[in-house]
């Protein structure tokens, strides 16, 4: 069964941090590309990051750059995503999802999606 499970979220202050954490079961993981995606109170969905493959080549929504990391371990079949100087704009529920490709965009289409993390940035 195919099946990709987050974790890591939670409560923090502006200006903290969080690392979420993407494990991946069911499929041949170290193939395929990963994005993280998020989806802000009233808000559409829209990407974060993704990384392809081998960790060739990672994309970051402009928001986010600077702050946050997109990082994968293929001996653990898990993907990261650190987010440092979080903002309230940040916060969201986070899922992360493969396109089962090599590559990635921000775009998608993406196939399969984790049930996602809640993220809450507030003082």
């Amino acid at each position: 069964q195919v099946q990709l499970v987050e974790s890591g979220g939670g409560s923090v202050q502006p200006g903290g941090s969080l690392r979420l954490s993407c494990a991946a079961s069911g499929f041949g993981f170290d193939n395929y590309a990963i994005g993280w995606f998020r989806q802000g109170p009233g808000n559409e969905r829209e990407g974060v990051s993704c990384i392809t493959r081998g960790s060739g080549q990672v994309f970051y929504k402009d928001s986010v750059k600077g702050r946050f990391t997109i990082s994968r371990d293929d001996a653990k079949n898990t993907v990261y995503l650190q987010m440092n100087s979080l903002t309230p704009d940040d916060t969201a529920i986070y899922h992360c999802a493969t396109n089962f490709k090599f590559g990635c965009t921000l775009d998608g289409p993406y196939s399969v999606w984790g049930q996602g993390t809640l993220v809450s940035v507030s003082s």
